[in-house]
């Protein structure tokens, strides 16, 4: 593949904020301060904390404004990578309870002005913290233990007989970094090797962060055991973090590129045609590396069955237009909390599991890792285990 140009610094040593995201951090502090201060509105007044507790909370808030976005730029604005990952740490916990206290503090507001009952503003105030809290704890384990295995018979037309019962593990949007790191990897390593997988898929957004500083936490992938190896394609965050050296690094330890291209499995005396794509936004990076199904499909034998790795659902049109049978993806995390699940459909097509786009097969995962807000609610994390069966 041509190198890619990177939006993102390709070296850990490079702590400057690029342009964009200067601009972007500009844009967002008074977003972020606004939404702060309609919280602050809206529910510290019913709680009657006086002056000294009144202070204390709007203080609180005005350091959440400022570590939150720290949760994403962290590495960039701090030369020191611990210090970096600990501030991330913080912003992203403030993130995801913001969050929360966000979304129930607009509902609190809705419900008070159904009911035109003034007398439930402070015990209202009180339950939005509460639960805002409770999601964010019980969120926290969710995302920090291990993925569930998750099974899914997947019924393909025409299944050769030798490929019936040919399993498929994949993994997708891990985002190993501030919050991610190696021995996190390892235990999801470690669960797949005691599967006994024929193929291991991995659907993008497998990092967030440059090679320099995420190699030694990566590394564990490459022990991924399986009888046909171990393929990946690239995500969007892929290229927010410098793509080209990724797929390098990634082919380094063993695993199998697979961007607008495709092999052929042989399993048993039954073929069936593997191919990947680029992720469904690369062209905004590189247009050498735009998302092609057709020209991954290309050359390929004919009256096979056709799967299709591509991170983004979305690319499910132009996969079935090509004439893929299956295809597997992420990007989603199936909303990761509540209730940004209701949010997924508005830039996807679907948000998690199995479905179909008109002769194509579409299973979305929810997602191996987490991104942003260590937190999980409502959509737990998964390790799949695809077993092909015949329809």
């Amino acid at each position: 593949m041509p190198q890619t140009r990177t939006e993102m610094p390709p070296s850990s040593s490079q702590t400057r904020l690029p342009s964009h995201l200067r601009r972007a951090l500009w844009r967002m502090l008074p977003l972020i301060g606004a939404l702060h201060a309609y919280i602050g509105w809206r529910l510290l007044p019913p709680l009657d904390l006086g002056p000294a507790g009144l202070a204390l909370a709007i203080g609180g808030l005005v350091l959440s404004t400022g570590l939150m976005p720290l949760g994403l730029l962290g590495r960039f604005l701090v030369t020191n990578q611990a210090l970096a990952d600990r501030l991330s740490w913080l912003g992203s916990l403030a993130m995801g309870w913001l969050s929360s206290v966000l979304v129930l503090t607009v509902l609190r507001d809705v419900a008070l002005l159904i009911a035109d009952a003034p007398s439930l503003a402070e015990p209202s105030a009180l339950a939005v913290l509460g639960l805002a809290s409770l999601f964010t704890v019980v969120g926290y384990f969710n995302a920090r233990r291990l993925a569930g295995i998750v099974r899914v018979d997947i019924p393909l037309a025409d299944l050769p007989p030798e490929l019936a019962g040919f399993t498929i593990v994949q993994l997708s949007d891990i985002h190993v970094g501030p919050t991610i790191k190696r021995d996190y990897v390892q235990a999801i390593v470690n669960r797949v090797n005691e599967l006994d997988a024929d193929l291991v898929a991995i659907t993008g957004d497998v990092v967030d962060g440059s090679v320099d500083q995420l190699r030694a936490h990566t590394a564990p992938l490459g022990g991924l055991l399986s009888r046909h190896g171990s393929y990946f394609v690239t995500g969007n965050h892929e290229y927010y973090s410098g793509a080209a050296p990724w797929m390098r690094e990634f082919e380094r330890i063993g695993l199998r590129g697979l961007h607008n291209r495709h092999v052929v499995i042989h399993h048993r005396g039954g073929r069936f045609v593997l191919a990947g794509v680029t992720d469904y936004s690369a062209g905004a990076f590189d247009a050498a590396h735009a998302s092609d199904p057709h020209a991954a499909l290309a050359g390929s034998p004919a009256d096979l069955p056709r799967i299709l790795l591509a991170h983004q659902p979305r690319s499910a049109p132009a996969a079935d237009a090509a004439g893929f049978h299956l295809q597997l993806s992420g990007h989603t995390h199936g909303g990761q909390f509540w209730p940004w699940n209701f949010f997924v459909p508005l830039q996807q097509p679907f948000t998690a599991g199995l479905h179909r786009h008109g002769g194509l097969q579409v299973y979305t995962s929810r997602g191996t890792g987490y991104w942003g807000p260590p937190k999980r609610f409502g959509a737990p994390s998964e390790i799949t285990v695809l077993r092909l069966v015949a329809a």
